[in-house]
């Protein structure tokens, strides 16, 4: 029997982040046949990813069940991103604003087709982190002022509807993120989830591109038009001040005279 070739060095660095990436959304434990079975890979060799990732300290293992979890190196780098970003700073903003407002206050950023939350109240041990780009007023935020690099509306897979408001025809979602960049902010009405309405807004650096989105979420009776001009100022002088408190000087818009 003719064995499969060795991968290249850069697929195997590319089949190890993939095995790390089934544990987003905070996926239970897994075994080698589950991981296996999610790569598309044989479980000989995904059980040999995993034990590498074990004696690197990304992946630890249970004793009693022999199933996988993140491990203290993905931890330890977590944190050190999230301080290099600067996140720690941007916390007791994101507090004040929740406290005022009484809504549900979220900062995330893009990763590929997804708004990867990294601060505010959604960030819980029993929540994922991840949100779609397209049903989300974040992500919307995030596509309609993409960064140099980032692909558009263009660049997303298949779009799904979550309920029936979910917009999933390209062209609607490209008609949606003009009115976005027209109206400065964006509106997620029951898209994702029935029952939620979000307000989101842009942080913008010096290029006009949003580096995080930030959003204020609650019910519809929370979140009514009498009250949608007033938690917008609010959150945009949130926006603001994680403008100066996250990017660096020269990254900065300039100041409103």
């Amino acid at each position: 029997m003719t064995q499969a070739p060795a991968p290249t060095g850069a697929q195997a660095v590319r089949r190890a982040l993939d095995v790390l990436h089934c544990f987003h959304d905070n996926a239970p434990d897994l075994s080698a046949s589950e991981l296996a079975r999610r790569l598309g890979l044989a479980t000989s060799t995904a059980h040999r990813l995993a034990r590498t990732l074990l004696a690197a300290g990304f992946l630890e293992q249970d004793p009693r069940t022999a199933r996988y979890r993140l491990g203290p190196a993905v931890t330890e780098l977590g944190r050190l991103s999230y301080h290099q970003r600067g996140l720690h700073l941007a916390s007791p903003e994101l507090a004040d604003l929740a406290q005022r407002t009484g809504t549900t206050v979220d900062l995330a950023l893009r990763s590929g087709p997804y708004a990867v939350i990294v601060a505010g109240g959604s960030v819980t041990p029993k929540v994922g982190l991840r949100r779609p780009l397209h049903s989300t007023a974040l992500g919307k935020v995030l596509l309609a002022w993409p960064r140099a690099g980032e692909g558009g509306p263009e660049s997303l897979p298949p779009l799904y509807a979550f309920t029936d408001r979910t917009i999933v025809e390209p062209t609607r979602l490209a008609a949606e993120l003009a009115r976005v960049r027209a109206d400065a902010h964006a509106v997620n009405d029951g898209e994702s989830a029935y029952g939620v309405r979000t307000l989101a807004v842009p942080v913008l650096d010096r290029a006009e591109s949003a580096r995080f989105a930030l959003a204020v979420r609650g019910t519809p009776e929370m979140i009514t038009p009498d009250r949608t001009d007033w938690l917008l100022t609010q959150a945009r002088a949130c926006a603001r001040a994680l403008e100066v408190l996250l990017l660096s000087p020269a990254e900065r818009r300039p100041a409103v005279a």
